[in-house]
C-alpha cells in the first residue's frame, strides 16, 4: 500500500487530482480511490488502504465537512496521530477540527514551485519520516520507555468508530475488551489491561509512543465501521521496535447478536495473533548472538527445528530445549515441546534405544502438566504425548478437555484435541476441529501438519481419494514420515502402484520404525491403514481376523 491516503468528497476531484499528482511527481506514493480496480470490493480496499497508511490528508470543503465517511476517516487518522488537513474550498472544519492547523489549497493553481504547494509537501514527508531519538536529554523530557517483560506483550489500542455515529463507540470499546479477555487467556503473552489502552481513547498517539508509554513490544489497532445492519471491523498487529505491520485482516457480519460476534471476532483475533507473534519472537531470536540466550530465546529457537521432521533438526531442538529447562525448570512450553521431540525420535525409530526416549518424553510431559496447570497449549501438547508414549487415551483426553475450556481461541488446543478424537476413531468430529483450527491460525507453519490429520480423518472414514489432497500438501511443506507412510497406504487403496512404491521409498528414507508403529487409531482403523501398505508393496491385504 501507498505511503499517504487522501480522504475527499467527490466534488473536489479536480482540486483533489492535481495535489495527488503534484505529490505523485515528488516521489511521495499516494492512494486515493481513483486507484481502486474495476469489479473490486470498494469498501474493503479503502479499509485496508487507510489501515496501512502513514498519513491521512483529509481535503475540508462544505461537501466534505458533510460527509459521514470523510469525517470518520479524519477522526480515524487524528486518533492514531497521522492527520494532514487541507482545505481546496473555504469552509469551517468540523467540530474538534478546528485546533488543528490547515493548509488552505482553495486558490492554489497546481503548480509545483508554488510556495503553498511546498509547505503541504514539507508537512506531508515530515509526516512520513521515522521518528528519531534526540541526541541529547533535554530538562523536563519524558520518563524512559517502561522495560519490556521477558515474553512478548501487547496491547490492544481503542478502536476507531468510523460509523459515523457516537452512539457506536461503545461497541468499538466491548470490542477491545473481549479481545483482551481472549488474548489473556495465552498464558506466552503478556497482555496490557484494556482500562490501560482505553484511556488513549481519542488521543492522537502512534504505535511507538504506545509501546514506549505501556512497555509493550507489539501494538493492535483496529476500527468499526457500521452500517445499517451490518458491521465492518479492521484489524492490524504492529510490531512498534520498528513499525512493521506483522498482521492485517478484517471481518464483516451483521448485527443481529452482537454478543456472539464480539466472541467470534474476539477469539478470531486472538487465535491468529499468538502464533504471528511467535513467529515474530522466532525471527527475532534467530538474529540474536547464541552465546548468551536465555531460556525463552534457546525454545524460539527450537521451535522450527522441531517442525521440520528431520532427525538432526529434532535432536538439534532437543539439545536447546534441555539447556532452557537447565536455566529455568518450570518453563512449560519447553518441558512439552521436548516431550514432543522424545515422542517423534520413538515412533519414527530415530534411535537405537526408543525405551530411553519413551520414559523421557512421558516424564517431561507430566512435569509439563505440573507446571503448566493453566497454560492450554502445553496442557494439550502434553495430552498428546501421553495418549501415544503411555497409551492412557482418557486421561489424554480430559486433559484436552481442560485445555479446551481454558482457552477455545488456541488452535494449538483445537488440533491437539482433534488429534486424540482420531486416536478414539472420531473422524467427523475431528475435522470439525481441525477445520476450527485452522480458521483460527491460517497461515502459520502448523497448517501442514492440520492438513496431515484431516487426510488421516478422510482416510479412516475410507474415503481414500479426498484423503490424497491434504496428504499430499503435507508431505510437500514438511514431509513427516507419518504422512508420507499415509499416502503410500492412500495410493495402495486407489491402486496407484508407482506413486504407492515411490511414497514407501521415502518413508524408508526418512525413518526406520515398522509401518505398524506408525498405524493410528482403534484396532480397524490401523487394521486399514496396513491393507493399504500391504497393497502398496503389492501384497495380498491380511483377513481381518489375522494378528
Amino acid at each position: 500500500m501507498s505511503e499517504v491516503f487522501v480522504s475527499y468528497k467527490r466534488e473536489n476531484l479536480a482540486a483533489v487530482g492535481r495535489l495527488v499528482e503534484a505529490l505523485q511527481a515528488e516521489g511521495v506514493g499516494v492512494w486515493w480511490d481513483q486507484d481502486i480496480a474495476p469489479n473490486a470490493a470498494w469498501e474493503a480496499t479503502i479499509e485496508t488502504a487507510l489501515a496501512t497508511a502513514k498519513l491521512v490528508i483529509v481535503a475540508w470543503s462544505p461537501a466534505a465537512v458533510a460527509s459521514e465517511n470523510v469525517k470518520a476517516e479524519a477522526r480515524w487518522a487524528r486518533q492514531q496521530g497521522r492527520l494532514l488537513q487541507v482545505f481546496v474550498e473555504d469552509c469551517e472544519p468540523p467540530l474538534f477540527f478546528g485546533e488543528r492547523q490547515g493548509v488552505d489549497l482553495a486558490r492554489w493553481s497546481g503548480a509545483a514551485t508554488d510556495a503553498v504547494f511546498r509547505g503541504v509537501l514539507a508537512a506531508v514527508r515530515e509526516g512520513l519520516a521515522p521518528p528519531t531519538a534526540p541526541t541529547t536529554e533535554p530538562s523536563g523530557s519524558p520518563d524512559p520507555p517502561l522495560p519490556l517483560p521477558s515474553k512478548p506483550s501487547i496491547a490492544v489500542m481503542p478502536f476507531a468508530n468510523l460509523s459515523g455515529d457516537p452512539e457506536q463507540a461503545y461497541f468499538a470499546d466491548g470490542m477491545v475488551e473481549e479481545i483482551v479477555a481472549a488474548l489473556s487467556r495465552f498464558k506466552s503473552i503478556f497482555v496490557i489491561g484494556s482500562g490501560s489502552t482505553l484511556s488513549f481513547k481519542g488521543a492522537a498517539i502512534g504505535p511507538r509512543e504506545v509501546a514506549r508509554s505501556l512497555g509493550v513490544r507489539y501494538v493492535l489497532e483496529g476500527s468499526v465501521r457500521k452500517a445499517g445492519g451490518r458491521v465492518r471491523i479492521a484489524v492490524k498487529l504492529t510490531d512498534a521496535a520498528d513499525g512493521a505491520q506483522i498482521w492485517a485482516d478484517r471481518f464483516d457480519d451483521t448485527l443481529d447478536d452482537v454478543f456472539a460476534l464480539q466472541d467470534n471476532v474476539a477469539l478470531t483475533v486472538a487465535g491468529v495473533i499468538e502464533p504471528a507473534v511467535l513467529t515474530a519472537e522466532i525471527r527475532r531470536a534467530s538474529k540474536r548472538p547464541t552465546e548468551h540466550m536465555g531460556g525463552y530465546d534457546l525454545y524460539l529457537r527450537a521451535v522450527p527445528l522441531s517442525q521440520s521432521f528431520e532427525a538432526a533438526d529434532v535432536f538439534q531442538a532437543l539439545d536447546l530445549l534441555d539447556r532452557a529447562v537447565v536455566l529455568d525448570p518450570d518453563f512449560g512450553p519447553a518441558l512439552a515441546l521436548a516431550a514432543q521431540c522424545h515422542q517423534w525420535v520413538m515412533t519414527f525409530g530415530w534411535s537405537d534405544d526408543p525405551q530411553t526416549h519413551r520414559r523421557r518424553g512421558i516424564d517431561l510431559a507430566r512435569r509439563a502438566v505440573d507446571v503448566g496447570g493453566d497454560d492450554a497449549n502445553v496442557l494439550a501438547m502434553a495430552a498428546n504425548v501421553m495418549s501415544g508414549l503411555d497409551g492412557d487415551l482418557d486421561k489424554a483426553i480430559s486433559l484436552a478437555d481442560r485445555a479446551m475450556a481454558l482457552n477455545p481461541g488456541a488452535s494449538r488446543v483445537w488440533l491437539q484435541a482433534a488429534i486424540l478424537l482420531l486416536l478414539r476413531g472420531e473422524p467427523n468430529r475431528a475435522i470439525q476441529q481441525l477445520e476450527t483450527a485452522l480458521r483460527l491460525d491460517p497461515l502459520s507453519p502448523r497448517r501442514a501438519v492440520n492438513r496431515l490429520f484431516i487426510g488421516i480423518a478422510r482416510f479412516q472414514e475410507s474415503r481414500f481419494a479426498e484423503a490424497l489432497a491434504p496428504l499430499k500438501e503435507a508431505v510437500e511443506q514438511v514431509r513427516s514420515p507419518l504422512a508420507i507412510a499415509y499416502l503410500a497406504a492412500v495410493y495402495g487403496h486407489l491402486g496407484q502402484a508407482r506413486e504407492a512404491r515411490a511414497a514407501l521409498a521415502r518413508y524408508r528414507e526418512r525413518a526406520s520404525a515398522p509401518l505398524e508403529k506408525v498405524a493410528f487409531g482403534r484396532r480397524e482403523d490401523r487394521r486399514l491403514f496396513l491393507d493399504g501398505i500391504a497393497l502398496a508393496e503389492g501384497e495380498t491385504p491380511k483377513a481381518a481376523d489375522d494378528p
